[in-house]
């Protein structure tokens, strides 16, 4: 049998996904499973983004245009000049997913062997991109005592190699939570233009900002060739299945690089953009009810954390997510052990280990995310699941 390719064999595997077959084995067995370990919302997709697929009428499923239906890409510059971002319909390239316009936006910027810094922890797919576009991602660490601010710029310009082309973070942060103030921003644009670099930002959770102004890479003034937003309708809307996302740049030399990707993967699905364009219709105060649902859920977990010895969980401004560190000898273990070795009354609770977001080798050993994305009570439930695995776990230290 031929070999498979050096780039399958490096495409590392999801460390969120990996223990789907330990909790799926729990569930076999009655024990009720508690997922904080993934960004699936439990939100109800808006009833009028669903039903503009129920109620389209067309009589062949045509291609789209490559760029996506311009009537899409119209409405979302209205979206964008909400948060102050002045964008052409023309400077919006629709993707399948957010992961598509990262990948896209890697390979039109990069070359093979290129280096992109990026703070971690950091969404672990950023390495599958990177590995699927040849480049490198090489970590700033950012810190748990912080709440996993913005390093250092000095940090930054450490790790600046003739092969750096770009800094990537994703603002509100996941998996730490963390917004990104004005201030850090402005840092970020003072490295990117002493540097030549550029400014990718994965703005998936703009709307869930609690403490604190969303400041969008596309609000920094004087960097409009270097920033490339990437952007998604899946956490925004509760979408995540439809797949659409977006490449927003002012800069037309990646906007035509891009646009070569997206023809030879022909068009965004049909659907997913009549369900889009439906959502950016969707009244202003849409966001109000459910923003402050999460924000109360993440207030119960956060408070929670604290109150169980040995746990130390900083209060994250935006986004879904928490890191917390814990009494434990290696997360992995503890996550897998959680579904395999555990239960308290029937119930156990699925996290996502730390390790998986980090790239510098043993970072995030005592650490775990948390995805608030089930309802208040089962949060408690899940906490009291986790206390109690705390005080029994064979491999707790101090």
């Amino acid at each position: 049998m031929p070999n498979i390719s050096e780039r399958g064999q490096l495409m590392p595997p999801s460390p969120i996904r990996k223990l789907v077959p330990y909790a799926e084995a729990a569930k076999k067995k009655g024990v009720t499973v508690y997922h904080l370990n993934i960004g699936q919302p439990d939100i109800e997709t808006p009833k009028p983004v669903l039903d503009a697929v129920r109620n389209s009428n067309f009589k062949i499923l045509e291609y789209s245009h490559s760029a996506g239906n311009e009537s899409y890409r119209r409405k979302l510059t209205g979206y964008y000049k909400k948060f102050d971002i002045t964008v052409d319909h023309t400077e919006i390239i629709v993707t399948t997913g957010g992961s598509e316009a990262i990948l896209f936006g890697f390979m039109a910027c990069l070359d093979p062997g290129d280096e992109v810094i990026v703070p971690e922890p950091f969404y672990a797919n950023y390495n599958g991109f990177a590995v699927e576009a040849e480049v490198k991602v090489v970590p700033v660490t950012s810190g748990i005592k912080s709440g996993f601010a913005l390093p250092p710029i000095g940090d930054f310009e450490k790790l600046i190699t003739a092969k750096t082309k770009a800094i990537m973070i994703c603002n509100p942060n996941n998996p730490t939570g963390y917004l990104y103030s004005r201030a850090e921003m402005e840092v970020l644009k003072e490295i990117c233009l002493k540097h030549n670099l550029f400014l990718f930002s994965d703005e998936a959770y703009r709307e869930f900002s609690y403490d604190g102004e969303n400041i969008s890479a596309l609000n920094l003034s004087g960097l409009d060739n270097n920033v490339v937003v990437f952007d998604t309708i899946s956490k925004r809307y509760s979408a995540c299945g439809a797949r659409i996302g977006a490449v927003v740049t002012h800069n037309r030399a990646i906007l035509d690089a891009v646009m070569k990707f997206a023809q030879a993967r022909l068009s965004p699905p049909s659907f997913a953009q009549i369900a889009a364009e439906a959502a950016v219709d969707l009244p202003d105060n849409y966001f109000d009810e459910i923003k402050e649902e999460y924000q109360s859920r993440r207030d119960l977990l956060v408070s929670l954390l604290n109150k169980i010895p040995g746990v130390f969980c900083p209060n994250p401004g935006g986004a879904f997510y928490a890191m917390a560190r814990l009494p434990i000898d290696d997360a992995d273990k503890f996550c897998q052990w959680l579904l395999e070795g555990f239960s308290h009354e029937g119930q156990t609770v699925m996290l996502a280990p730390g390790t998986g977001f980090y790239a510098t080798p043993g970072l995030g050993k005592q650490e775990v995310r948390l995805a608030y994305v089930l309802n208040r009570e089962n949060i408690a439930k899940a906490m009291g699941c986790l206390a109690k695995a705390l005080e029994v776990y064979p491999g707790r230290v101090q």
